[in-house]
């Protein structure tokens, strides 16, 4: 096989030979602190860097180049992001699943795993629970099942997460995490108005894939890696990539998910929408120590801060099952979305809400972060985070080429600091605690006076004093 970007063939744009050459090429020359300050140099242009360029700053050890890679990413973050952090949380419909993950307790084999599928009435139930929260994006989580769980099922299930208006809450995007399939499916979840179509590769080493998913559809490597290009050919021009870390070595894991990223730059001219982080989980018939290639905390904060040299206009998102001290490093270093109050167990929410002990035994994966959403707003108020929970970009039609354009430019600026102060707003008379309200109003009238446009400013200025006063959502 011969490596090729551009290529429609898993096996071409995820090349073996070129993954072991570029880990080769960066072993070789990790002492090169001439071609390493080179490479940084370039980074700090905020262009991005090739996956080759990348493995060689994982290879580095000298500790002032280590320093210098996270300062960089911290500026870089900051250039396109600023200090907003987007808000989500995932919504398990359904643990029925038919592969083998080895690593996963839906498993078909599993049948200690209490299994479970949402009606449209408890979905509804679900929905309204993390509207009370002061959720307003949402992942979109199921085993793959074609008989439980077809594709008429979540859009069903879609529909009814739109329909859903309860009190002053509404869920404005939902985002889908399903298995690989059809172009004719995708054209259905466009159609259907989700926001990104997410997909974890959970490694990119094909012979450990197979092995590590030895029955199902899931099987077939080349139709799981494919996928993305599926979805943006049926016109989801908004795709996720992630791999899960401790499956296999993570030199190859991140050569493999930015060679991925150049990949669908060079075939359909825009790179992945968001970029996912997962550790492996402890887990209801997951024994972790079976599996050799952990991630240690500070090589996982490495990855993080290259991954932003490398695709600096990439989402980088983690969830709750990293603990609060390592999302707070990571945050620093790249990460721009987290999840907040998550339940990884089907109809998790509305069982929290309404007193009854949550289903452990159907959740995917141990929480490691298990605080409250008014907590999480808190905590990241503290650090003088913009929480926001702006779906402006998706429902104003700025996916795909035309958010890339924008945000390598430096443009969506414009419009998602306005956003999240006007979100955060609303957070703050709906749900908020006192104590995060005030800390909310305080960052809140700090934030307005940065708005760099007299007009802008003005227009803001004009809303909060409409959302005090009950009207909802406004955006740019």
């Amino acid at each position: 096989m011969v490596y090729d970007p551009k290529s429609r063939k898993a096996e071409e744009f995820i090349n073996h030979e070129e993954i072991l050459q570029s880990l080769e090429y960066a072993k070789s020359n990790k002492g090169n602190k001439e071609l390493i300050e080179g490479i940084l140099d370039k980074a700090n242009r905020a262009k991005g860097l090739t996956h080759r360029e990348a493995a060689v700053l994982l290879e580095c050890e000298d500790e002032e180049l280590i320093e210098r890679i996270f300062k960089m990413a911290e500026d870089i973050k900051k250039r396109f992001y600023g200090n907003r952090i987007v808000m989500f949380a995932p919504l398990y419909l359904s643990n029925y699943c038919v592969n083998g993950c080895v690593y996963c307790p839906y498993h078909l084999k599993n049948k200690k795993i209490a299994r479970k599928k949402l009606t449209q009435e408890e979905i509804k139930r679900e929905v309204i629970a993390l509207q009370d929260l002061g959720h307003k994006r949402l992942a979109l989580e199921a085993g793959e099942d074609p008989k439980n769980n077809p594709i008429e099922y979540i859009l069903e299930s879609i529909d009814t997460i739109y329909s859903i208006k309860h009190k002053n809450g509404a869920i404005r995007r939902v985002n889908v995490n399903i298995a690989a399939t059809t172009i004719e499916n995708y054209k259905k979840l466009k159609d259907a108005g989700i926001g990104t179509y997410i997909l974890f590769q959970e490694t990119y080493n094909k012979e450990s894939y197979e092995m590590l998913h030895p029955t199902g559809p899931k099987h077939d490597y080349n139709y799981h890696t494919e996928a993305h290009d599926r979805a943006m050919e049926a016109g989801i021009d908004d795709v996720g990539l992630g791999v899960l870390y401790g499956l296999s070595t993570y030199k190859y894991e991140l050569v493999g998910i930015l060679m991925h990223a150049e990949h669908l730059e060079a075939a359909f001219g825009v790179g992945p929408h968001t970029i996912s982080v997962p550790r492996l989980r402890p887990a209801d018939d997951i024994d972790v120590s079976e599996f050799p290639e952990a991630l240690s905390d500070e090589i996982f904060q490495k990855i993080v801060a290259i991954i932003r040299l490398a695709v600096p206009y990439t989402g980088m998102i983690v969830s709750t099952r990293e603990s609060q001290k390592t999302r707070e490093k990571v945050l620093h270093l790249g990460v721009s979305q987290i999840s907040g109050a998550s339940s990884t167990s089907v109809g998790g929410y509305a069982d929290r809400a309404e007193g009854v002990k949550e289903e452990i035994t159907s959740a995917q994966f141990d929480v490691d972060d298990d605080r409250t959403l008014d907590e999480v707003v808190n905590w990241l108020l503290d650090m003088n985070y913009i929480p926001s929970f702006c779906t402006a970009c998706y429902r104003e039609g700025r996916t795909g080429d035309r958010f890339m354009a924008l945000c390598k430019n430096g443009q969506i600026a414009n419009c998602c600091q306005p956003n999240a102060i006007m979100t955060l707003k609303e957070y703050l008379e709906d749900y908020a605690s006192e104590s995060t309200k005030e800390s909310g109003e305080n960052l809140i009238k700090k934030e307005v006076k940065k708005i760099p446009k007299d007009k802008v400013r003005e227009i803001v200025e004009e809303r909060l004093i409409k959302i005090a006063n009950g009207e909802r959502d406004f955006r740019f």
